[in-house]
C-alpha cells in the first residue's frame, strides 16, 4: 500500500516537528531552511545590533531574531530573520510563538530562501498587516524598505552599494550600508 502524501500542512502538523527542526510553514507547505552562512549571520547581527540599540534606548518594544515562530494562520508560521514588536502590542508574544503580525520584519536573502522571501513571504506579511518589511540582499549589497499603505506594500526606500537606509515606521532609525555589509 502506498502512502498518500499530505499536500497542505497546518500549525498542528508543524508543532509536531522536533524543536529546532529547520522548517517554516508557508502557504501550508513545510519549507526547509538550511543553516545560515557566516555572512548571513554577520549581516543579521549588524542589523539586529543597530535596531536593538535604537529600540532599547527609546523603550519602543522588543526585537527577536530567527529562529522564532510567527503564527499568522493555520497554514502560515514563518520565521523572520529579525522582527520588531511595538510596546503597545507586546501582548502578541506568547510562550511558544508570536501570535500575529510583527510591526517590522527584516529578511536577509540567501539562494535557498530568496524565492520565498521575495514572493510568498512578502505577500503573506502584506496580507497579515506587517507595517514595514525590509528585504536585505547581500549579493547586491542592497536594502529595500516597504511600508504598508492602505493594505499594500509600497516601496519606501531602496539603497544599494553605499548610503544610509531609513525606516518609515521607526522615526529616526537609519543604518549605513557600510555598517551592515
Amino acid at each position: 500500500m502506498q502512502a498518500v502524501e499530505k499536500k497542505t500542512y497546518t500549525y498542528e502538523d508543524y508543532a509536531q516537528l522536533p524543536e529546532g527542526a529547520p522548517y517554516q510553514l508557508i502557504d501550508g507547505e513545510l519549507v526547509m531552511s538550511p543553516a545560515p552562512t557566516p555572512r548571513h549571520q554577520r549581516i543579521a547581527r549588524n542589523l539586529a545590533r543597530a535596531l536593538d540599540g535604537f529600540v532599547e534606548e527609546r523603550g519602543l518594544g522588543e526585537i527577536f531574531f530567527a529562529p522564532i515562530d510567527v503564527y499568522l494562520s493555520e497554514t502560515d508560521t514563518p520565521q523572520p530573520d529579525i522582527l520588531f514588536i511595538a510596546k503597545a502590542r507586546l501582548g502578541i508574544i506568547g510562550e511558544k510563538y508570536v501570535d500575529g503580525a510583527p510591526d517590522l520584519v527584516m529578511e536577509i536573502l540567501s539562494p535557498s530562501t530568496a524565492y520565498h522571501d521575495l514572493k510568498k513571504k512578502k505577500r503573506l506579511y502584506e496580507a497579515s498587516g506587517v507595517k514595514e518589511y525590509w528585504i536585505v540582499d547581500p549579493e547586491a549589497q542592497e536594502i529595500e524598505v516597504y511600508a504598508l499603505v492602505e493594505g499594500q506594500f509600497d516601496l519606501f526606500a531602496r539603497v544599494a552599494g553605499q548610503g544610509t537606509i531609513t525606516s518609515k515606521l521607526l522615526a529616526g532609525f537609519s543604518v549605513d550600508l557600510a555598517d551592515v555589509f
